[in-house]
């Protein structure tokens, strides 16, 4: 079995911490609201791709320290800098940058968002592309391309967007770049809940989900993000393809035996 523990893993552009089955990514640098440099970027989506292989974490919540989530790319180094590059040059930025929402997506660990205060540009994609979020009631959403003169296109932005709140919200985001407010946001649908201590909400989605049958919760996420482009007949096939393999998983023999004996089933991801 091709596995690699990654609780040991060194981060060198954020903080990283693993416990229990639960990694915390905690965006670093609160004197610039936890911008992204080219730098964090490549160690996320590299970070990201390791988890596929990783078989000691089960869940991943991302934070930002001081207060805020994160401002997005660094206008220093990342937006100055690209004012000066070619197309060759921008394109493969704009693809690594991609590339840290498809590592994201194909990793098999659920990903939980805590907000609190600035989450923009990146940072909003982010969080946009975690399977799970939790704000706090300060909490200012802003996919602000638009207000550097740029397109709302980025980053999958134009297709996964639309899939949480709706394609008219979307648009509006999108095109005006304005901030969406917290209570908005779990009104429309893209937080899972507003509270004073998002963290503490994160972490314990994590630690439900790490209790829970964790082979068959990355399924669920493969399922999820796979049917997209599904049509339903294919969608109900994978799912029967899917369940199947599930069924042949020690976890559900567990949780029947559990009910047959009136005790709560103990997962342990096999």
């Amino acid at each position: 079995m091709h596995s690699s523990p990654m609780a040991n893993y060194q981060a060198t552009h954020f903080l990283w911490q693993a416990e229990g089955g639960i990694a915390t990514i905690t965006l670093n640098r609160p004197e610039r609201k936890n911008p992204l440099t080219f730098e964090s970027y490549a160690e996320l989506r590299d970070l990201f791709r390791a988890l596929v292989y990783a078989d000691d974490i089960h869940a991943v919540v991302i934070r930002g320290a001081g207060g805020n989530f994160c401002s997005g790319g660094d206008v220093h180094e990342i937006i100055g800098p690209l004012t000066g590059m070619d197309m060759k040059e921008l394109l493969a930025f704009t693809r690594m940058t991609g590339d840290l929402v498809k590592a994201m997506r194909a990793c098999p660990q659920p990903v939980i968002s805590a907000v609190e205060g600035i989450c923009a540009g990146a940072g909003a994609i982010i969080a946009m592309s975690s399977d799970l979020r939790y704000a706090a009631p300060d909490a200012k959403v802003a996919f602000l391309f638009n207000r550097v003169g740029l397109a709302g296109c980025d980053m999958g932005a134009c297709t996964i967007l639309p899939r949480i709140i709706g394609q008219g919200r979307a648009s509006e985001l999108l095109f005006f770049g304005r901030a969406m407010q917290a209570e908005e946001g779990e009104r429309w649908g893209f937080f899972n809940g507003v509270s004073d201590d998002p963290a503490t909400a994160a972490q314990q989605a994590a630690e439900r989900l790490v209790a829970g049958p964790t082979f068959a919760n990355g399924v669920t996420k493969n399922q999820l993000h796979h049917q997209w482009n599904m049509s339903v007949d294919q969608a109900i096939e994978a799912e029967a393809q899917a369940q199947a393999i599930c069924m042949q998983g020690k976890d559900f023999e567990r949780a029947y035996q559990a009910f047959v004996n009136k005790q709560k089933p103990v997962f342990q991801g096999d």
